[in-house]
């Protein structure tokens, strides 16, 4: 499907893309900015701004509009990924993981009863939450200790899960678990678990670096029994789904991580017309301006790639390495462009008035959630070496 027209350049949009990606931009800087250092103070995102999320149909951009949902595509959810963090990251992560990680599996991955149960919910009301990673589980992600014993046709879920994005909001959590520990990862089965559901609670907030006022919390399942009708997939596919998922995940990180170098570079540039030294703004300086360009040839460099994942996502066509390259140029981009954008701004990028520093702590996770940087380089090593050999 060519959505922008033979031979349109990447960055060119359809007119609907056009359209929502004002949308979103618009109610980003209306709705969202006056509230970032509130959130960021308090660490958290209140209730009623999750609520204008759902409102704009931003929690269930995929889901059919049957459903409750906008009826998009997943490059939609890229854009709104990317717009929400030109203002503030940690509203674009609940947006992230509802989208490409919780409504994504269900959609490829849930039977028709369980997206009638749960994807109207999604769409309108409940927030969603990716219960993979464990203490022992990071970048090893399959070294799960959560076991889910068969109790009968049910199974009893036990374990702990660490680092659980939107925790604190969620009513539904896709929780990996294996319940066949004797096959390895070919017993990794994933789970729909309710925030109702026995067994289950919410551990401490993390007091994180960054994306402050995004909820990252432990998940602990005790005994937590549900029936047949939660398996996600079938039993021993929770791997398989896992992988699969974290691809879409990828490119949405990698949208988040443009957005908010975006934000960051608008402000220096902003700060560095009206900045005078010497007699003159230091923008005049070369020394500025080789800075700048640079940061916005890598800026540009990064849309490029986190669009063309996108794009070949949505065409059915293989993705994998891209989305991989995606992350981890947009990553490490972010964090090269947030440090220059405090830099031009010297003393005032330091200080919390202004909100570069904000930006700049924002930018370091994402080297390290849905993948860190070295488990990218081995996903493009092994696509770069293995072609090589044909």
């Amino acid at each position: 499907m060519d959505v922008t027209g033979s031979g349109a350049p990447l960055t060119d949009l359809a007119e609907d893309e056009r359209l929502f990606r004002q949308s979103v931009r618009e109610f980003a800087a209306a709705d969202i900015a006056p509230l970032v250092r509130e959130m960021e103070d308090r660490a958290e995102i209140p209730a009623n701004v999750i609520d204008r999320l759902f409102a704009m149909g931003l929690m269930g951009i995929e889901i059919p509009e049957a459903m409750g949902g906008a009826g998009g595509r997943f490059f939609h959810a890229v854009l709104a990924v990317e717009e929400l963090s030109r203002v503030d990251p940690s509203v674009a992560l609940v947006v992230d993981v509802q989208n490409t990680l919780v409504v994504n599996a269900l959609l490829r991955w849930a039977t028709p009863g369980q997206r009638e149960r749960y994807l109207p919910q999604l769409a309108t009301r409940q927030v969603g939450a990716y219960a993979l990673s464990e203490a022992g589980a990071g970048s090893d992600a399959f070294a799960l200790a959560t076991r889910a014993e068969p109790a009968g046709d049910d199974f009893v879920l036990s374990g702990r899960k660490l680092w659980i994005s939107n925790a604190r909001e969620a009513e539904l959590f896709i929780v990996f678990a294996n319940a066949r520990p004797a096959d390895g990862y070919r017993g990794i089965t994933a789970f729909l678990i309710e925030r109702s559901d026995v067994g289950l609670s919410i551990g401490k907030k993390e007091d994180k670096l960054g994306i402050r006022a995004s909820s990252t919390c432990e998940v602990i399942l005790e005994e937590c029994r549900v029936g047949p009708d939660r398996v996600l997939g079938e039993t021993g596919k929770g791997y398989k789904i896992a992988i699969e998922t974290l691809n879409e995940g990828r490119v949405g990180i990698g949208a988040q991580m443009i957005g908010l170098a975006d934000g960051a570079l608008a402000h220096a540039i902003g700060h560095v017309h009206e900045r005078r030294q010497f007699g003159q703004p230091i923008a005049d300086f070369q020394g500025v301006q080789f800075q700048v360009a640079r940061a916005a040839t890598d800026l540009e460099a990064a849309r490029l790639l986190v669009y063309n994942a996108a794009r070949l996502r949505e065409t059915g066509s293989p993705f994998v390495t891209a989305a991989a390259m995606a992350k981890l140029f947009a990553s490490e981009m972010a964090e090269r462009a947030t440090s220059l954008a405090l830099q031009l701004l010297g003393g005032y990028g330091y200080v919390r008035d202004a909100p570069v520093e904000k930006f700049y702590r924002d930018a370091k996770v994402g080297q390290i959630y849905e993948g860190a940087s070295n488990l990218q380089l081995l996903t493009i090593a092994k696509q770069v070496l293995g072609r090589s050999r044909d």
